[in-house]
């Protein structure tokens, strides 16, 4: 299988990359398509390598620096694998005045990871974002992909260790 017009070959024979070039393809391989090739990754792989970030350049043609860019830029991609749990915790204004930058402070000490980080054992990584939108729950995060409002540091680290621990 190859990328665009049989120019660009996929870097591994990972089935994972024909639902990527099946992205690339349905948007005709044009430079528009960069978002949502690089999500059809994030969703395959679980991150963005630097092997998949020059892959795609390649095969949409837009500068590896341009696809590194908003790689960087959305807060929803990754460029390193992430832990089998997650919990980001929001430091907007809103959030930060409620006690946010206390309980992930919490957080990186009970589970001895830096934000932005993930543990070595790779069960938790431990995020931060500026804003989830929800301010009128603060101090707010997203645990495991969920909405958890009116965050405090020993129940999210009772709920983060009972699920590392169920295997959850």
């Amino acid at each position: 299988m190859t990328g665009q017009r049989g120019d660009t070959a996929p870097p591994t024979d990972d089935k994972r990359w024909r639902l990527v070039n099946a992205t690339m393809r349905r948007y005709g391989y044009q430079p528009r398509a960069l978002i949502e090739t690089l999500n059809t990754v994030q969703e395959s792989f679980g991150y963005l390598d630097e092997t998949a970030l020059r892959y795609v350049a390649a095969c949409l043609r837009v500068p590896l620096s341009k696809t590194y860019g908003v790689a960087t830029f959305y807060h929803f991609f990754s460029l390193k694998p992430q832990g089998r749990h997650s919990c980001v915790v929001c430091l907007g204004t809103a959030c930060y005045i409620k006690g946010g930058a206390n309980v992930l402070e919490a957080l990186s000490e009970a589970f001895a990871v830096p934000p932005g980080h993930t543990t070595p054992d790779g069960a938790l990584s431990l995020l931060t974002a500026r804003c989830i939108g929800s301010c009128g729950l603060a101090p707010a995060g997203v645990i495991d992909n969920v909405v958890t409002p009116r965050l405090t540091a020993a129940a999210v680290i009772d709920q983060l260790r009972k699920a590392i621990h169920d295997g959850a």
